[in-house]
């Protein structure tokens, strides 16, 4: 059953061959024509519709169902995440968190301590963000320090990388779990400490040993920006307190949630108000905009900075994520083709013949996309469009949807090559060359993709199990 009211006839061979067809589409126009990935999406979201039959007057609904449904979750919390680490950013958290991190440690744990910064100054903002804004405080502890700019650029560079690709509220684990209709909270508790240990080890360790490796000088590029001092900085606990509130109000939901089903927490219990209301707050859009309203007089008016001010913060915060929302969203649009036309039947029953495990079929789909296109988000989006409707038949617990998101974004960070916006961002940043990116950076993501592939896939055999 597809589109309401209509049956599709065509065969499981001929929708599979639409299906990559549309995919290969979709690849040749980003990659050979260059057409925006939001244009792209769109045009080969429309082409599959009416390729795979379904009705013309259901096209333009079909689109639209797809598209709006992802943004219903997707654009609000991408929207939240994007206000609140904008205001963590002018405000100079990021620095003064990286300053106290540096102290505590000392310098010879400084890459260490960088790299916690980084992980805990991640989980609101974005990778390129989050890395523009730390990179002066990187230069300036290299300098003070001495060594090669890996030592200290590596774990900060993964470290938002991991937190860009894992965790929500980014866009990718967010629309994957959507596709999934995954707990978002749960889906936050169980990536937390996934991409904290993918980080010690793929971001942190390795940096470690590439800055051995390879000794690249301290770019002069933002080199002095780090000295532009607030005049009136948060508090170190002040900044701790802003990135770590919204996973405190989140584990309201999750945590009310588990203690009911273990029968801790009594249906009488469970009635009252209080717990309605907890669970409510406990709610990730409900949890992030406490946090901003929190943050904007925490960082924002205890600044000194007005109301206009605030307002020109918010606004400067949203244009950048417009794009990540838009494309997030068609592909949401080409997922909801892939499900109303039967294809994603079609895929879940060849999977089924051929023996290949959801999980690492949505790994291997989403690395593959990843690839040839470079976009990690239409990567991700695409291989779970393709896979929602095999993994909502599979009947999957909360544990093992939530590992399924991950594993699929896993897929979507390995082997950043040349067609990615990130690789270029860090040759240019870090001053290497080709060569260099290739050897230290695409090496580091492929290294994060298959260990956080690896952590999902023991934790989703484990939950299963039980």
């Amino acid at each position: 059953m597809t589109a309401d009211g209509w049956d599709q006839s065509l065969g499981t061979g001929p929708l599979l061959g639409i299906a990559a067809a549309s995919i290969a589409v979709l690849l040749i126009l980003i990659i050979r024509f260059r057409v925006h990935a939001f244009l792209a999406l769109i045009v080969v979201s429309l082409l599959t519709a009416v390729a795979t039959g379904i009705p013309t007057e259901d096209v333009v609904p079909t689109l639209t169902e797809g598209f709006g449904s992802t943004l219903a979750s997707v654009a609000l919390l991408v929207g939240l995440g994007a206000m609140l680490g904008r205001l963590v950013e002018v405000s100079g958290g990021a620095k003064v968190l990286a300053d106290a991190l540096i102290s505590r440690c000392g310098e010879k744990r400084a890459p260490f301590a960088l790299g916690v910064a980084s992980l805990l100054f991640g989980f609101p903002i974005f990778f390129d963000a989050g890395l523009v804004v730390m990179l002066p405080v990187v230069f300036a502890v290299g300098r003070r320090l001495g060594g090669s700019l890996l030592l200290y650029g590596l774990p900060t560079a993964g470290a938002f990388s991991v937190m860009h690709i894992f965790v929500p509220p980014h866009p990718g684990p967010v629309a994957a779990g959507e596709f999934f209709n995954a707990n978002v909270g749960i889906v936050l508790l169980i990536a937390v400490p996934i991409a904290v240990v993918t980080w010690y080890v793929t971001g942190y360790l390795y940096g470690l040993w590439a800055g051995r490796r390879f000794v690249l000088p301290i770019p002069v590029i933002l080199g002095q920006a780090s000295e532009e001092a607030e005049a009136n900085p948060p508090r170190f606990s002040t900044v701790i307190t802003v990135l770590l509130l919204p996973m405190i109000l989140i584990f309201f939901n999750t945590g009310l949630t588990t203690l009911f089903s273990a029968g801790v927490i009594s249906e009488a219990q469970a009635g009252a108000p209080w717990y309605a209301v907890l669970l409510m707050i406990g709610q990730t859009p409900v949890a992030l905009t406490l946090t901003l309203i929190v943050a904007i007089f925490a960082l924002g008016v205890r600044s000194g900075r007005g109301i206009s001010g605030i307002q020109e913060i918010m606004d400067n915060a949203l244009g950048p994520v417009c794009a990540v929302i838009l494309i997030t969203g068609a592909g949401g649009m080409f997922g909801g083709v892939l499900r109303a036309s039967g294809i994603g039947d079609a895929l879940s029953g060849s999977l089924e013949d051929l023996g290949i495990p959801l999980i690492l079929a949505g790994f291997l789909i989403s690395g593959a996309l990843r690839i040839a296109q470079g976009s990690a988000t239409v990567a991700l989006t695409a291989a779970a469009g393709l896979l929602s409707t095999a993994v909502t038949a599979a009947g999957y617990n909360e544990v093992q949807l939530a590992t399924m998101v991950i594993a699929v974004a896993a897929g979507s960070v390995i082997a950043s090559h040349v067609n990615d916006s990130g690789f270029w961002l860090i040759s240019k940043f870090f001053d290497m060359d080709v060569k260099t990116t290739l050897k230290t950076w695409t090496v580091m993501e492929t290294a994060i993709g298959v260990m956080g592939f690896g952590l999902a896939a023991g934790l989703f055999a484990l939950a299963g199990a039980f």
